[in-house]
C-alpha cells in the first residue's frame, strides 16, 4: 500500500504490544496492527519469528483481556520453526488455484473476489489519499493491507486522516463485518497451529477495538 505520503505496507517493526506500561495505548494499537499485517501477509521471516519467540507475555496490568490470547500466540511461536510456519501458511492460504482459506474481504462479503466491496474500499482509500503499490500482487482487501491502513490511521502524522473518527469508519466498514468469519475458518482448519493462535488473538484484539469504537460519541 502506498500513497502520496510515501506510506508503505506491511512495514511495521518487531516491537510487541504488551511489553511495557511505558507504551501509550495508541502506540500499542498501532504496533498490534503492524504485527498482524506482517503475519497475515507472509510467513514470518527469521528475525520476526525470533523476536516474537522472546516477546514478553505479561501485560502491564494482570488479567487484561488480551493477555491470554497474546500468551498463546507467543507460545505457539516458541514451539514453531520457520519452515513449519511456511508450510502452515501455504497449507492454509497458498497453493495453486483456490486456497483453503481466503484472506480477502470481498470473498466473505460477497462470495466472490474483486466484487463491489473491493470497489467501495478503493473509493474509501482514495478519500484517505492512499493507493495500492503496484509491486504488491494482492488486492487492497487483503487483511494485511487493511491492518496496515489501520496502523497508518493510528500512527500517521496527518491529523485530518489519522484520528479516531476515521479509524472507526474504516474498521467498521472494512474489517469488522468479515474478519470474524476469516478467523473462524483459520481456527477450524486441521493444519492450523500457529495461525490458529494468531486468529484467536486477532478475534480478541478486534473485539477490544470494536468496544472502544462503540464508546466514541
Amino acid at each position: 500500500m502506498s500513497s502520496a505520503r510515501n506510506h508503505t505496507a506491511p512495514s511495521s517493526g518487531t516491537d510487541f504490544p504488551v511489553s511495557s506500561s511505558a507504551l501509550d495505548e495508541e502506540t500499542a494499537r498501532a504496533e498490534v496492527y503492524g504485527l498482524l499485517a506482517q503475519l497475515y501477509y507472509a510467513p514470518p521471516a527469521d528475525d520476526l519469528l525470533s523476536a516474537l519467540q522472546v516477546a514478553v507475555t505479561e501485560a502491564p496490568a494482570a488479567g487484561g483481556f488480551l493477555e491470554e490470547p497474546w500468551r498463546a500466540l507467543v507460545g505457539a511461536a516458541r514451539e514453531s520453526r520457520a519452515q513449519d510456519l511456511r508450510a502452515e501458511y501455504d497449507a492454509l492460504f497458498g497453493g495453486v488455484g483456490k486456497p483453503d482459506i481466503y484472506l480477502f474481504g470481498s470473498h466473505y462479503l460477497s462470495g466472490f473476489l474483486n466484487e463491489r466491496p473491493l470497489a467501495q474500499l478503493r473509493q474509501d482509500l482514495q478519500a484517505l489519499g492512499l493507493t495500492r503499490d503496484e509491486a504488491m500482487p494482492e488486492t487492497e482487501d487483503h487483511v494485511a493491507y487493511l491492518c496496515e491502513v489501520m496502523r497508518y490511521l493510528i500512527a500517521g502524522d496527518d491529523v485530518a486522516v489519522a484520528n479516531l473518527a476515521r479509524q472507526r469508519e474504516f474498521f467498521t466498514a472494512h474489517l469488522q463485518p468479515w474478519a470474524g468469519a476469516m478467523c473462524d475458518a483459520i481456527a477450524a482448519h486441521p493444519r492450523s497451529r500457529f495461525y490458529g493462535a494468531l486468529a484467536a488473538f486477532t478475534q480478541a484484539f478486534f473485539s477490544v477495538e470494536q468496544q472502544g469504537f462503540d464508546l466514541l460519541p
